[in-house]
This record gives structure tokens, C-alpha cells and sequence, in this order.
């Protein structure tokens, strides 16, 4: 991607309720079991028939189906030559980071014919999630439905008959992780999927695409009026109206003041070409992404495991810049007079347990003005403020919301705009910052921040299970 609009590795899972009959709602605490097979299943899309890395075989990969205060146990079993991870979207993994699954931040890959099982407990969660892999470009096929039923009956005047899971996603006629491998070997932009899909199904538009039917018939639903693909105007107002409940049951607990502020510019950036080397992103140059002109790097091994046991390595440090270096208009100008070379590195920022922390993302003009979604590993947050322009730190706090702001684990940040986000740390671990556009975490549009731990046991981190993949 080349500062377009086409978005890459796009995953939204949601629950389509029809209301006629019942549901049970809840059940007894349990640990619910599941055995994930990573395997290859040939599959057929848009006239083209390959190999397609899937779990059990199936595309997409089956539902995970728990309620509220479950103990749940999947069992991955690697069956393939590639490396493996796989990472449950939302789930705040509270002491378990071990059970996160982005490689090399909280384990290492799980190699062909190990396996690994990710053992976490659902608190004080409902609804429907997403489980993707987490390792290079896998999660371009390897994702489901994670869906969290509540311990008390829906508030639904009508009872629910059914439910049905849709997935939103992309279809490679070729390889995604060629795609990866190219685009970082040549400083390129990706080249563009081949189609959106519903539950791994192109629309009728596409060719070849009359093989199968969506789980539901869709012409109920008024399709009129839609906004257009970068409608930011209409996205804006939408996403304005969502709040929290912030009822006694369902009380909104947003910080109501700070102990840390990082604010981070999110930036696409253009590197200068090494010598005796070929680079065909733009000008001749290699497309990378940053926040706070840090690139993020992958270290060889996992971060969490080297901060848990102490380990004398050079893997990461804590000095992640909590302003941008630089002051400069992030959202006006011609950012093709700018300096748009990064740097390299594992910085991460380190908060003790319970710190109320506030993070400003700052989008900037650089290459191109880009909605990003933010997801932060192992907390949820409040959306407390978001606009256009740059952020002021002596006006925009004034008009935050701290009364009901929606509770999320990713923010859409406004192309040429901000947001503004307040975590409660009170997960001690080590999590994972990073746009979910794929090739923009390739590029390095990411940071983590470690947690540590609290007082007391029910504060700190359960030690490693004995399965964890080594390095």
C-alpha cells in the first residue's frame, strides 16, 4: 500500500442476533477445551485454486464459542514447516500474557510439529471477538469468530433463535507472506488483495464467486445510503455517538486523572536507500512506519520471557520517547520537504502496576493522511477525546470526555487527526502497541509497554507454562 485507501489484513468479527426463538444465555463456571490443527486445505476463491493455510481445515477457522468467567484451554498443534502463533483479539489475558501469542513480544513461535496450548480465563468480558494468527502475514486466512456469551439473559425484549457469526476479511490469489517477504525486500508497497470477503467468501461482483452462500440471506437489510469508503465526516459522527453504559452494573471506571502522558506521532516514513542497494518504494526509497520516529524491531527472542526471568540481553529497553522529537505541523504542510527517515529499535515504556496512563495518538501528513485502528494488547481503554488537526495539550483535554467515553481495545485514529486514550494499567506483563493494517506493523508502526507487577500474588504474573515454545 502506497498511502491508498486498500487496507490490508482487514479482521472484524460481529454476531448477526435473529430474534425468534431462545438462547441459553449462560452457564456454570468450566474450562471449555479445543484442539487447533495449522494445516494446509486447498481451496478455491475467484477462479484460482492453492493451498491455504487454515485450522482443522476450515476457511474461516472454527468459532470459539465460551461464556463469561470460563477457563479456556486451545491446544495448537503446528502441522506445517512455518513457524506459529496465534493471538485472541480483546481478550485482556489478565496475569496470562504468556497465552497473548504475538511472536517474539510474549513468546516465541510455536515451529512445525510442536505444539502449545494457550490457557487463559474470560473475566469480566461478553461479546463477539476475534482469534487471528499472529506470526508474519498468517492471519490473511488463519482467523475466526471468538464469541463471549453473557452470565445474565440478553436485554432483549424478543427472544433469540440463532446466532450467526460474519468475519470480514481478504483473499490472496497468491502467497501473503510473498507479498511480506517482497515488500520488505524491495521497500515497496504491498501489492493489493484480490477481494473482501464475508466468512471467507467474495461477493457475487467477484468472478467465480457463485460457489457458495452466505450463512444468511443479507437482502433484508436496507443497503442504501452508504457512506463512501473515506467518508471521515460520517466516521466521525458515528463513532461520536458510541458511548459506555456507565450504569451501577455496568459502571464506565475511566481514569479520572493521569500519572503518565505519552503522546506519539504515528507516522508513515520514507528511508533513505543504502548504498549498493535497489529500493523501489517512492523517490527511489523504502516505505517504513513509526510512532514517535521509533520503527519497531523484533527481537530474536521473546521480550516478555526476557523480562520475566531477568535476562542480560540486549532484546529491548524502556526509553520509548514519551513526546515527539520534533515539533513541526503533523497534519499540514508539504511533507515531502520533511526528513522522513526513522530509527531502529525495541524501545518500549515501563509503568508500575495501577498507573492511570494517557496516550495521545497523533496521525501525520506524512505520505499520505491515514485512518489507522490502534490495537492495544492485554487492557481495554476509554476513547476519551479525538479530533482533527493536531493535538492541543493546553485546550483539547478541556473538552474529554470522562464521563461515559466507549471502553475498546482499538481506536480508529482520524486521517489528520488525533485520539486520545486512558489505560488503567493493572495487567503486570509485557503488551503488544500496533496498527492492525498488516504491512504498516511489518513496517514498524508499533511500541509495547510493560506492566510491573503489583503487590501480592493476585498483582504479579503467573510463571511460564512448562509447553512455552522455545527460542
Amino acid at each position: 500500500m502506497e498511502g491508498s485507501g486498500k487496507h490490508y489484513g482487514i479482521l472484524l468479527a460481529l454476531s448477526l442476533a435473529i430474534i425468534t426463538g431462545a438462547l441459553p444465555c449462560c452457564s456454570s463456571q468450566t474450562t471449555r477445551k479445543f484442539q487447533f490443527n495449522i494445516e494446509w486445505k486447498k481451496v478455491t476463491r475467484l477462479c484460482t485454486t492453492k493451498q491455504l493455510l487454515t485450522v482443522n481445515g476450515e476457511y474461516p477457522g472454527p468459532t470459539i464459542a465460551v461464556h463469561e468467567g470460563d477457563n479456556v484451554e486451545i491446544k495448537v498443534k503446528n502441522q506445517i514447516a512455518q513457524n506459529t502463533t496465534l493471538h485472541w483479539h480483546g481478550i485482556r489475558q489478565l496475569r496470562t500474557g504468556w497465552a497473548d501469542g504475538p511472536a517474539y513480544v510474549t513468546q516465541c513461535p510455536i515451529r512445525g510439529g510442536q505444539s502449545y496450548t494457550y490457557k487463559f480465563t474470560v473475566t469480566d468480558q461478553r461479546g463477539t471477538l476475534l482469534w487471528h494468527a499472529h506470526y508474519a502475514w498468517q492471519r490473511a486466512s488463519v482467523y475466526g469468530a471468538l464469541i463471549i456469551y453473557p452470565r445474565i439473559p440478553y436485554p432483549f425484549s424478543r427472544p433469540i433463535s440463532a446466532e450467526i457469526p460474519i468475519v470480514f476479511g481478504e483473499w490472496w490469489n497468491g502467497d501473503p507472506d510473498e507479498v511480506e517477504k517482497r515488500m520488505m525486500l524491495t521497500g515497496a508497497g504491498p501489492d493489493s488483495s484480490d477481494a473482501y470477503t464475508m466468512n471467507g467468501l467474495p461477493g457475487p461482483l467477484y468472478p467465480c464467486s457463485n460457489q457458495g452462500k452466505l450463512p444468511v440471506d443479507l437482502s433484508r437489510l436496507k443497503l442504501h445510503n452508504l457512506p463512501a469508503m473515506e467518508d471521515n465526516v460520517f466516521a466521525t459522527k458515528f463513532s461520536d455517538k458510541i458511548k459506555s453504559l456507565a450504569s451501577p452494573q455496568y459502571p464506565c471506571n475511566v481514569p479520572q486523572t493521569i500519572d503518565k502522558l505519552v503522546i506519539t506521532t504515528i507516522s508513515l516514513n520514507l528511508q533513505d536507500c543504502p548504498e549498493n542497494k535497489t529500493c523501489s518504494g517512492y523517490k527511489g526509497k523504502s516505505f517504513f512506519a513509526s510512532m514517535n520516529n521509533q520503527s519497531f524491531v523484533r527481537p530474536s527472542i521473546s521480550i516478555l520471557e526476557s523480562y520475566y526471568k531477568n535476562l542480560t540481553t540486549r532484546s529491548f529497553s524502556s526509553d520509548f520517547p514519551e513526546k515527539p522529537p520534533n515539533s513541526f505541523d503533523y497534519t499540514g504542510g508539504d511533507p515531502l520537504t520533511q526528513n522522513m527517515n526513522t530509527e531502529f529499535g525495541t524501545k518500549l515504556i515501563v509503568v508500575p502496576y495501577g498507573t492511570n496512563v494517557e496516550i495521545v495518538l497523533q496521525d501525520t501528513s506524512f505520505l499520505n493522511l491515514e485512518n489507522h485502528p490502534i490495537h492495544v494488547h492485554g487492557h481495554n481503554f476509554f476513547i476519551v477525546g479525538s479530533g482533527s488537526g493536531n493535538f492541543n495539550e493546553a485546550k483539547d483535554p478541556k473538552r474529554y470526555n470522562l464521563v461515559d467515553p466507549p471502553e475498546r481495545n482499538t481506536v480508529a485514529v482520524p486521517g489528520g487527526g488525533w485520539a486520545a486514550i486512558r489505560i488503567k494499567a493493572d495487567n503486570p506483563g509485557v503488551w503488544f502497541i500496533h496498527c492492525h493494517l498488516e504491512q504498516h506493523t511489518s513496517w514498524g508502526l508499533a511500541t509495547g509497554f510493560i506492566v510491573q507487577n503489583g503487590q501480592g500474588p493476585s498483582q504479579s504474573m503467573l510463571p511460564p507454562p512448562q509447553d512455552l515454545p522455545p527460542c
